[in-house]
C-alpha cells in the first residue's frame, strides 16, 4: 500500500480527516491542535483547512524542513519545542490553553486509530486475503488501525509492527507486557520516535502483535532498494517494513504479505549526505 502517494504524502491524512470532520460544528469552530514531528501536523494543517478552521501544531526543533514547510504550505500555524516527547506535551497543553483548540493527538486518539485503519481495509478490498500485515511502529496509530481492519478481514492474520532499534519502546513494552517509555532515541527513521500510545499498546497486544526491530543500516539499505526497484521516494521511516522482511525472512516465507509504505516526506539532501557518509 503506497501511502506516499496519499495527500500530504503519508498515511496520516486518513486519520486526521477523520478526526477533524467528525468533530462537532461548536468544537470545530475552536479550531485543533497536535504534537507531531511532521506528517500528522501536515495532515491536521490540511484536513483543517478543508474545513475552513484553524490547525496548531506543536513541532521538535529538530524536525525535517520538508515537514515544518508542508505544514506551513496548508495554513498550519506552528509552535516549536524541545525534541523530547515531555516538551511536546507540555508546548502542546500550553497552545490548548491559549486557544481552546480540539487536542488531536496524533495517534492515541480512536479517531485518528479508526481512520489510519483505512488503509489496511483498502489494501485487502484491492488485493484479497492477506497472511501478514507488515507496518512501521512507532505511536502505533497506524498499526493498530490497521490490525483492527486486518483481523476482522482476515481471521488469523499474523500482524507485525517494524521498529528501529534506536527507539525501540514497543519491543521493549511487548516484553514486558507493560507500557515502556524511550529515555534516549537514535535513528534516522524520524518518523518513529515518538513513545507507543496506551491505546495503540492495548489493541495491538490484544490481536497477538509482533515487534521486529530493524538497524538504521538495514532501513537504508531497504531504502535504496525501493528506489532503485520500484522508481518511488519514500522516507526512511517506510522502508523500516521491508528491511524487518529482509532481516527476519522466516516470518514471511511461504506467506502472503502485505505491506504498507507509510508515507514519503524526505529530505532527499540528508539522505544524500547520509548514504555518502558524511553524516
Amino acid at each position: 500500500m503506497c501511502e506516499n502517494f496519499q495527500r500530504i504524502g503519508a498515511f496520516k491524512f486518513r486519520g486526521a480527516a477523520n478526526a477533524v470532520f467528525s468533530l462537532s460544528d461548536a468544537a470545530a469552530a475552536r479550531g485543533v491542535a497536535t504534537h507531531s514531528s511532521g506528517n500528522h501536523a501536515a495532515a491536521l494543517a490540511l484536513a483543517a483547512r478543508l474545513r475552513g478552521i484553524p490547525a496548531h501544531t506543536v513541532m521538535p526543533e529538530d524536525t525535517v524542513a520538508i515537514k515544518v514547510e508542508s505544514v506551513r504550505r496548508y495554513g498550519g500555524r506552528v509552535v516549536f519545542c524541545a525534541p523530547n516527547h515531555d516538551a511536546r506535551v507540555a508546548t502542546l497543553a500550553e497552545v490548548v490553553a491559549e486557544t481552546g483548540a480540539e487536542e488531536i493527538h496524533p495517534f492515541a486518539d480512536a479517531r485518528v486509530i479508526a481512520g489510519q485503519g483505512t488503509a489496511a481495509l483498502e489494501l485487502i478490498r484491492e488485493v484479497g486475503a492477506l497472511d501478514a500485515l507488515v507496518a512501521p511502529i512507532s505511536g502505533g496509530g497506524l498499526l493498530a488501525g490497521s490490525a483492527i481492519a486486518a483481523t476482522g478481514l482476515c481471521p488469523g492474520i499474523a500482524i507485525f509492527g517494524a521498529e528501529p532499534e534506536g527507539a525501540d519502546d514497543a519491543a521493549r513494552s511487548f516484553a514486558s507486557g507493560q507500557l515502556e517509555k524511550n529515555s534516549r532515541v537514535d535513528t534516522i527513521c524520524d518518523g518513529l520516535r515518538a513513545d507507543l500510545g496506551a491505546p495503540n499498546f492495548a489493541i495491538l497486544k490484544g490481536l497477538g502483535t509482533q515487534i521486529l526491530p530493524v538497524s538504521d543500516a538495514e532501513v537504508l539499505a531497504a531504502l535504496r532498494l525501493v528506489y532503485e526497484r520500484l522508481k518511488i521516494v519514500i522516507e526512511p521511516s517506510c522502508a523500516a517494513p521491508l528491511a524487518a522482511i529482509r532481516r527476519h525472512p522466516g516470518h514471511f516465507r511461504g506467506r502472503r504479505v502485505g505491506v504498507i509504505l507509510s508515507g514519503g516526506n524526505v529530505d532527499l539532501a540528508a539522505i544524500g549526505r547520509i548514504w555518502a557518509g558524511a553524516v
